[in-house]
């Protein structure tokens, strides 16, 4: 059987390429960045990964808890933004009613003093509200 001229020079092209020498840094792939021991067995590899992981969402439970705050401080910030996104809120859509239909400055007027009974009444749903721990984490 006659093997085409061009099929001997594809079989030296064709051959598997060992990548015997790492990386591109030209690392080993077993060496570790992060200064452990590589003769350690998988095992206590990812035993030492499962720790270091439950430090770190420890740490970030911790700094999540004292950026939130407790029930009073939130609901706080909760009645601050009803007394002041109600009227702004209002006014903003009354102003930009008011220049749609020319009806210069009652429409605004009239939104923004519904917008201050909105958030007075929501203030007094928040203030009516149960503080503590809810069961389903909602309060």
């Amino acid at each position: 059987m006659a093997v085409p001229l061009s099929a001997m020079f594809l079989v030296p092209c064709l051959a598997p390429m060992s990548f015997s020498r790492g990386d591109a840094q030209g690392r080993d792939m077993a060496e570790d960045d992060a200064g452990e021991v590589p003769k350690l067995p998988p095992d206590a590899r990812l035993e030492s990964l499962d720790e270091r992981l439950d430090r770190v969402q420890r740490r970030e439970a911790e700094k999540t808890a004292k950026e939130q705050g407790d029930a009073s401080t939130r609901a706080g910030r909760l009645v601050v933004n009803q007394l002041v996104g109600g009227p702004l809120g209002g006014g903003i859509v009354g102003w930009l009613l008011d220049r749609w239909l020319g009806t210069a400055p009652w429409l605004m007027l009239i939104l923004m003093f519904v917008g201050f009974a909105g958030g007075f009444i929501n203030v007094i749903r928040i203030s009516n509200k149960p503080r503590g721990n809810a069961p389903d984490g909602q309060e």
